[in-house]
Order: structure tokens, then C-alpha cells, then sequence
């Protein structure tokens, strides 16, 4: 019995041993993973280009400041609406509001803008035609479908020459408010993240800036015509954070916000974006 008991104690020691060889079996472990733990962590929906490329350059600053970020991508522009809107994402980064107000109305959601990033330029763009010009009668154009980007693309359309809108119709305006169409143009609509290629098929493209950038143009050098620095669009258009009603003071989202208005991303932007992707004050 008593060797039993000697047996038993040795082993208890020898484990206690080998447990405070390994840093405290765990003790230490499940501080630096508490540590790790401890970090208020967010997830940003948002396209690719620009936003998601923002988002990563962002983000060593932002977690310099003891936060978490994690960067979901979509390519669409329905989606990072309806993973906000369901509590699944924090924030998204891909609209303008506009489009958030459009989204809100037709699908009941409860989405609002907390802060204005940057601002990126519509632009037209040649597909089968070169030049603005001289269209040729009964050319085709095509447009984002959306309403409210489809209005910028017929505002940008109608501050060229190539039709003319009836009085006060602004960013409201749709394909039935064309006043005066003398090229006799055909507009064709598709969805924003499909216009880019049907480019060959046509002959102008009007491209919303993310997508100009993801089928390789920059608005500030490929496009014929751009939206101007001082038109309704760029008092209208700069792209948001968005979060769900309710959430607009989350410590996080707001840190975060602070970081992308930061100096380092509006260089970051400006630089390699040249004048397709302009940040706001």
C-alpha cells in the first residue's frame, strides 16, 4: 500500500513537473489566446475593387488599434445589403446612398450610412465606336439597370449632348424620361457588374468606377466622358459604410471609419487609383 501511495505521488509530481515545463498546462496559452480573444473583431462586406483592396491596405492600421477585421467579398450588389441587414456582417462598403435608399424601399430593410469614404467618377467608355462625337445613328449604349445608377448613367448621357431629359427629373430619371433622343441612341440595360461585357457587342459602355477598374479602365484616363468633380453625381454618389439601424455607434465600425479617413488611405487611394477612386473629406 504504501509503495502504491509513493508510486501515485511520483507521478502526480512528475506531472506537475512536465505541466510547468509546458508554460503552466495552458495557463499561459489561454492568456495569449484570451489576448487574441479580447480584440473586438468586425466583418465588412464589400466588392473586390476598390473597396475590398481599401479594406486590406486599412487594415494593419486598424488592427494596430486592437481590433479584428475580416473582409467578406462579393461581386454583386444585393447581397452585402441582405448580410447586413440579417445580422451576419457588421458594416458594407460598396454603395452609394442613393442606391442604400432605392435598396431600403423596395426591400423593407433598415440600412443606414454612417460615413462617406470616397467617390468614384461614371464614366462612358468605347465599345464598338470610338468616339463621342460623331455616334453613329441608332448606336447602342449600355447602362447599369439599377434605378439609380441607371439615372447617373442618362445624366451623364444628357450632360454629353447625346439625349436630353425632361425638366427636374434628376437622379430619378429612367429610359421613359428621354426628351429628346436626335441620334435616335438605343439604351440597352443590364446589370451593373454585367455592362462591362457586353463592351464588344455595343457601342458605348457607361460603367459605374468599381467595375470600370475591374475590367482593367480607369475613369481618369480610358473613359471618354466622366461625371465632373463639381456635378450632381459627385455631391450625390460618394460611396458609404452602411450598418443596420440600431448599430450606427458600434466602437469597432467606428474605428474603423476613423482608419479610412486617415491620410495613409487617402494617399493609398490617390496614388493608385489616379482619379478613378477619389476620397472624401
Amino acid at each position: 500500500m504504501k509503495r502504491t501511495i509513493k508510486k501515485i505521488a511520483a507521478v502526480v509530481m512528475a506531472g506537475a513537473f512536465v505541466c510547468g515545463m509546458m508554460t503552466g498546462c495552458g495557463a499561459s496559452g489561454s492568456g495569449a489566446s484570451s489576448s487574441a480573444a479580447s480584440k473586438k473583431k468586425i466583418t465588412v462586406a464589400a466588392t473586390p475593387t476598390p473597396h475590398g483592396e481599401i479594406l486590406a491596405k486599412a487594415k494593419e492600421a486598424f488592427e494596430k488599434q486592437g481590433y479584428q477585421l475580416e473582409i467578406k467579398e462579393f461581386t454583386d450588389y444585393v447581397m452585402p445589403n441582405n448580410v447586413v441587414d440579417s445580422g451576419e456582417i457588421d458594416c458594407n462598403f460598396f454603395q452609394h446612398k442613393p442606391y442604400l435608399d432605392d435598396f431600403n424601399a423596395k426591400n423593407k430593410t433598415k440600412l443606414v450610412s454612417i460615413a462617406q469614404i470616397h467617390y468614384e467618377p461614371l464614366g462612358i467608355y468605347a465599345g464598338k465606336s470610338k468616339d463621342l462625337n460623331s455616334i453613329p445613328n441608332g448606336a447602342t449604349i449600355a447602362v447599369p439597370n439599377d434605378s439609380t445608377n441607371e439615372a447617373r448613367a442618362l445624366l451623364l448621357l444628357e450632360a454629353k449632348g447625346i439625349i436630353k431629359l425632361k425638366a427636374g427629373v434628376g437622379v430619378a430619371a429612367t429610359v421613359q424620361d428621354i426628351a429628346e433622343n436626335p441620334k435616335n441612341v438605343k439604351i440597352q440595360e443590364f446589370a451593373a457588374e454585367q455592362v462591362s461585357r457586353h463592351k464588344d457587342e455595343v457601342d458605348f459602355v457607361v460603367l459605374n468606377g468599381n467595375y470600370a477598374l475591374n475590367a482593367g479602365l480607369n475613369a481618369s484616363k480610358d473613359a471618354l466622358a466622366i461625371e465632373t468633380a463639381d456635378s450632381e453625381a459627385a455631391k450625390t454618389y460618394a460611396n458609404i459604410i452602411v450598418v443596420k439601424e440600431g448599430n450606427e455607434n458600434n466602437e469597432a465600425v467606428q474605428a474603423l471609419i476613423k482608419v479610412l479617413k486617415s491620410d495613409e488611405i487617402k494617399k493609398f487611394i490617390n496614388e493608385n487609383y489616379k482619379g478613378a477612386v477619389v476620397p472624401m473629406d
